[in-house]
């Protein structure tokens, strides 16, 4: 395989990974730690992720508790969730802060569906710009008398198969989140 198509995979791959990450953070029906990240706290002067400033668990299906290790903390945790966009309102009790992650209406769950389609095909069209790039490199190499006219066809196709792998990936992991989605 030639550097090019190695490095465009590569490329793919980590696309693949932050294209998972992003799924992971849309909320289900069902309490997940992975809506919580990317939310920071203002603590002691600078700005810590949550799970830096307390523990993080999840007791029943759809209830997240939050118990800072510092409980003069609890006020920053609320502020810093209802600042973030997940849309949960904090419930605290003084020792812990408590997110009850509602039962999702099927007119939420079509919306949300919507959203996972719509990060899913900004991603397809990241793959297949890299694959745009990769050719385009390949090209200039063939121009430059660095590679064959044959090596250009054979790199030209396995740019192609890896690019369809990875969409074929990012549409496995599509329709995987629309039925977790949709699930009541």
């Amino acid at each position: 395989m030639n550097d090019v198509i190695l490095e465009m995979a590569d490329k793919m791959e980590k696309s693949l990974e932050s294209f998972k990450k992003e799924l992971s953070k849309v909320r289900t029906g069902r309490a997940s730690l992975a809506i919580l990240d990317g939310i920071h706290v203002d603590a002691y002067g600078s700005s810590m992720s949550l799970n830096q400033v307390g523990s993080l668990t999840i007791p029943e299906s759809r209830q997240i508790v939050i118990q800072p290790w510092d409980p003069q903390l609890l006020p920053a945790i609320e502020k810093a969730i209802l600042k973030s966009d997940i849309g949960l309102n904090p419930i605290s009790d003084g020792k812990v802060v408590r997110l009850n992650i509602p039962q999702l209406t099927q007119e939420r769950r079509k919306e949300l569906v919507k959203a996972v389609k719509k990060v899913a095909e900004e991603f397809r069209v990241a793959v297949r710009n890299l694959r745009r790039d990769a050719i385009e490199t390949l090209k200039k190499q063939k121009k430059d008398k660095e590679i064959s006219e044959d090596d250009l066809f054979k790199l030209q196709e396995e740019a192609q198969s890896e690019t369809d792998a990875s969409i074929k990936k990012i549409d496995e992991a599509t329709t995987a989140k629309e039925r977790e989605v949709m699930e009541v």
